[in-house]
């Protein structure tokens, strides 16, 4: 038996009409009218009176207890595994490092998997089924998901004017040429973690973009300089995940922007 059909068969019966079933289960009138016959056609009896209000027939009322024990069924199968739920999300490495983690801190029970990849690559994993949601640089909606602003993080060019080397994340990382497309041709260094990157930079072993709240602490302390004075690079990012009116990716989403606000700029 059809579960669409028989939620929606429940539905007609519980609100009284298909207008007001398919309000309730957001679809159209003629959807709903589609499913009542495809089940009715099923069971091979005429399942609904088509009275105001709709009523069940003889025959309907067997179904309507059955629709609640399988409604009922599911809510518990829902409340009992949502500990289990495993969400795979997909971070660029400096969010990651800095600001996403406590977002997954405020949903607990579901079991997280995150990836990582260049924030212009991450929606690539959406698009693959592999994440459910990604924080993307993409700001094109990637088909069944829904797309949230969340900021742009600023990042700065900094290091020592001796540094004749550039520090890169890895070879999907541009920033730099976009930033200070004059030392593009210099000698380069991959350093393919958040961590050790801002690390790499500190000591000297070459100049990278840092994240502007990361780097105006090391300017004040010392460490290196503005390599660019007044200039920076501001890098729009976006939550985008599955429109599946899931309780745990809304309830993330909230924790998501909340989460970034402080560090990303409006």
């Amino acid at each position: 038996m059809d579960f669409a059909q028989l939620a929606t068969f429940q539905a007609v019966i519980e609100s009284g009409s298909f207008d007001a079933a398919a309000r309730e289960l957001h679809v159209t009138p003629s959807a709903v009218s589609q499913r009542i016959k495809a089940l009715e056609r099923s069971v091979g009896q005429v399942l609904v009176r088509r009275t105001k209000p709709c009523v069940a027939t003889p025959a309907g009322e067997a179904l309507v207890r059955f629709a609640g024990q399988v409604a009922l069924l599911e809510r518990e199968a829902i409340g009992q595994a949502r500990g289990g739920t495993r969400v795979s999300i997909v971070v660029n490495a400096d969010s990651l490092h800095t600001w996403f983690l406590p977002a997954l801190l405020a949903v607990p029970g579901p079991q997280y998997e995150l990836h990582t990849d260049d924030e212009y690559f991450t929606a690539d994993l959406l698009r693959s089924g592999t994440a459910m949601a990604a924080v993307t640089a993409d700001d094109a909606p990637v088909q069944g998901c829904r797309i949230e602003r969340l900021g742009a993080m600023r990042y700065l060019a900094v290091g020592r004017p001796e540094d004749q080397a550039m520090v890169r994340y890895n070879r999907k990382d541009h920033l730099q040429h976009r930033l200070m497309p004059d030392k593009s041709d210099t000698s380069e260094h991959f350093v393919p973690s958040a961590s050790a990157f801002i690390e790499a930079v500190r000591i000297g072993l070459g100049w990278g973009l840092v994240p502007d709240w990361i780097a105006r602490d090391d300017i004040a302390a010392g460490l290196y300089q503005d390599l660019n004075p007044g200039r920076h690079l501001d890098v729009p990012l976006y939550w985008q995940y599955w429109r599946i009116g899931s309780e745990v990716l809304e309830e993330l989403t909230a924790a998501v922007k909340a989460a970034a606000a402080p560090y990303l700029r409006s």
